[in-house]
């Protein structure tokens, strides 16, 4: 196979692109896995980046070596192309949105009413962390197409969280606009979530990527195995217990790895130390143009990386997988660790894992819900997890215990309201967090 529009993208035929975008897949992947707008960034192409972006290029792609587009222009450094590709992932982050949300109004139409609760217990295998780590009682409504999420964890990175009284309002019958919202329940605040940011915003977000490690982490499941545990020191037994009052077989998963990347070519030992006081104004949900009420000092692009020098038919001749350097050299740090853990599988739970990927789907946007939806995907054993383990950092697991349900038919339907004496915040930081996590994944980076 050639690959005709990759071809042009490294010649820089813009003529021969423009013509063959209009009959070829443009989300094509040659051997080494590199979409032509992986290409075109590595490259700096930038008229080719702006012509596959405006006839719907995807941008959440990674090519063999686990690596998107935003991360590849991260590191080439040229902020206008940075921001296009922002703006154009958190775009298409909404259009896929909008195009689930019917079938997922839908199924929670035809789920009954319930309330749940999920404790979370987070444990590390540092000495002495798990002391410090915080834990939670979720509580889940859901009426209708609406579900509300009580929660005091509201976000978690490393040996950082950040606690609250939030309460997180879906309302599926509601506009996009209108349809997710935050309360702060100590400062009876709230915020509607938007799915549309301001410039100001962007540009935040444009010099935290610019300024930070590039991160790659992902649960390889391929050879993830479930044996049955075992109790008992001489007879021994499949172990089986009630977790709440729910019978449930335990299994042991074996093969869990989480394999974690960092790259930082991009950075300069003056953006290593000024990293960190960046990020915890942005945190803290002020624009870095909000502070003293002063003009913004964006970061600049950088130079260049050396042209590569490679041939079209030397990088389609280079070994799958072993792509050649088209870009900026790279200065990365890998690593792996492998995790021992349990599910216990309920066959009594009233709900089914496919209504509870409904209801993770609408608190997904919360990190440790992402992963407890990431997880749920995998083909698990028979039964409903009602006690999970999974890895949140290298150094991090969480217990999850699905502790108490019930369906009900008479849930107050004034839980999915705000109340009257609230007042809405729209500099109010958890909205802002929302906002960002729902249309700017980790993963896409």
């Amino acid at each position: 196979m050639d690959y005709p529009i990759h071809k042009c993208i490294f010649q820089s035929d813009i003529q021969s692109l423009s013509t063959l975008i209009r009959t070829h897949n443009i989300a094509e992947k040659d051997k080494h896995g590199n979409t032509p707008l992986h290409l075109a960034v590595m490259l700096g192409r930038k008229e080719c980046i702006q012509l596959l972006l405006a006839h719907g290029a995807p941008l959440k792609v990674k090519n063999l070596a686990g690596w998107s587009p935003l991360a590849e222009a991260i590191s080439y450094g040229d902020r206008q192309t940075i921001s296009s590709l922002v703006r154009k992932l958190k775009q298409q982050a909404r259009e896929q949105m909008e195009e689930r949300r019917p079938d997922l109004v839908s199924a929670l139409h035809k789920m009954g009413d319930f309330y749940m609760e999920l404790k979370w217990d987070f444990q590390s295998w540092v000495p002495l962390v798990s002391r410090i780590l915080p834990s939670d009682i979720c509580r889940i409504h859901k009426s209708g197409a609406s579900i509300r999420m009580d929660t005091t964890l509201v976000d978690f990175n490393d040996m950082r969280w950040e606690r609250g009284d939030i309460s997180f309002i879906f309302n599926g019958d509601q506009k996009p606009g209108k349809s997710l919202t935050v309360l702060d329940n100590k400062a009876k605040l709230y915020q509607r979530v938007r799915y549309e940011e301001t410039e100001l915003e962007i540009e935040d977000e444009v010099d935290v990527l610019m300024s930070s490690d590039i991160m790659a982490a992902q649960m390889s499941t391929k050879n993830i195995t479930f044996v049955r545990a075992q109790t008992g020191w001489i007879f021994r037994a499949d172990k089986r217990e009630m977790v709440g009052p729910f019978n449930a077989d335990f299994y042991q998963i074996n093969g869990m790895v989480l394999e974690s990347r960092k790259r930082r070519e991009h950075l300069s030992e003056e953006d290593l130390q000024n990293n960190k006081a960046m990020m915890d104004t942005l945190t803290k949900g002020k624009s870095q143009g909000l502070i003293n009420g002063e003009t913004p000092n964006r970061r600049a692009s950088l130079n260049p990386p050396p042209d590569s020098n490679i041939s079209w038919e030397a990088y389609l001749e280079a070994p799958a997988g072993e792509c050649p350097l088209l870009g900026r050299s790279h200065v990365y740090k890998e690593s792996s660790k492998a995790f021992r853990a349990t599910v216990a599988m309920s066959p009594d739970f009233p709900l089914t894992v496919d209504m509870l990927l409904n209801v993770l789907e609408v608190t997904a946007p919360f990190k440790h819900f992402g992963k407890l939806r990431q997880f749920v995907q995998m083909k698990l054993p028979p039964g409903f997890p009602v006690k999970i383990d999974i890895p949140i950092l290298p150094t991090v697991t969480a217990k999850i215990t699905f502790q108490e349900f019930a369906f009900r038919n008479d849930i107050n339907p004034d839980l999915f309201q705000v109340p009257s004496d609230y007042v809405e915040d729209p500099m109010s930081y958890y909205g802002a967090y929302m906002a960002m996590m729902m249309v700017l994944p980790a993963s896409s980076v």
